[in-house]
């Protein structure tokens, strides 16, 4: 079986996703909450038997939750996925991950944008693409100038682009974002359904993106938070 601990965690985080509590699912699933609750905390290790109706009862692959792939379904990009998907000469040469890495952003952005327009706030997308835009230009700025090019071509003054005048724009961004989705909820506005069955049905293929980039994020920040 894949890790324990990865299991242990889809499993508890699952439970939770779906409202029921402890006691309620290890009824369903024909267990007692303390066998359960040894299984969710990483004490002990399933049957097979186990796993198949716990992928039945969450209606997940037995893939996603013993933590082989991201993906509900128990897709997994490969490289030679990626390069096949790829547009007849856009393939990033020399580099299948940063082919994966552009596939799995583009695909990500593809899916906040379409639920940002399904809420139809034109604050809150404007915000959103001003705070992309400001993380592409530093990246591109700062490999720019590192490659010795001629800073010219840029009207923001190169001490300034230094000092964080994009980091700045994103965080006012940031907070642009975040206010005018306050405002549509105050206005009991009613948001997209962001439940991983209706992302799944409305963004076939890019959603397994967003899944991949939220996922790998926000373990890269749960350890940066640990420090």
């Amino acid at each position: 079986m894949a890790s324990t601990t990865e299991f242990s965690r889809t499993l508890s985080l699952l439970r939770q996703e779906r409202g029921v509590s402890q006691r309620t699912a290890a009824a369903d699933l024909g267990i007692s909450q303390a066998l359960l609750s040894h299984y969710e905390n990483g004490i002990r290790e399933p049957g097979l038997a186990f796993v198949v109706r716990a992928c039945d009862y969450y209606h997940v692959s037995a893939d996603f939750i013993l933590g082989r792939t991201l993906s509900r379904e128990g897709s997994m990009l490969t490289s030679e996925e990626v390069l096949n998907a790829a547009e007849p000469g856009n393939v990033l040469q020399g580099s299948v991950l940063a082919t994966l890495q552009s596939k799995l952003l583009s695909g990500a952005i593809g899916v906040l944008f379409g639920l940002l327009g399904k809420l139809g706030d034109k604050a809150a997308i404007n915000a959103a693409a001003s705070y992309l835009s400001s993380a592409i230009y530093q990246l591109y700025r700062h490999l720019y100038r590192t490659a010795g090019a001629n800073e010219a071509y840029f009207a923001l003054d190169p001490a300034a682009c230094t000092l964080g005048v994009a980091d700045a724009d994103m965080k006012l961004s940031e907070t642009r974002y975040t206010r005018a989705l306050r405002s549509q909820a105050a206005q009991k506005k009613e948001f997209p359904d962001l439940s991983p069955e209706a992302l799944t049905n409305n963004y076939p293929g890019r959603c397994q993106s967003l899944t991949q980039v939220l996922s790998t994020t926000d373990i890269r920040l749960n350890k940066l938070s640990e420090q």
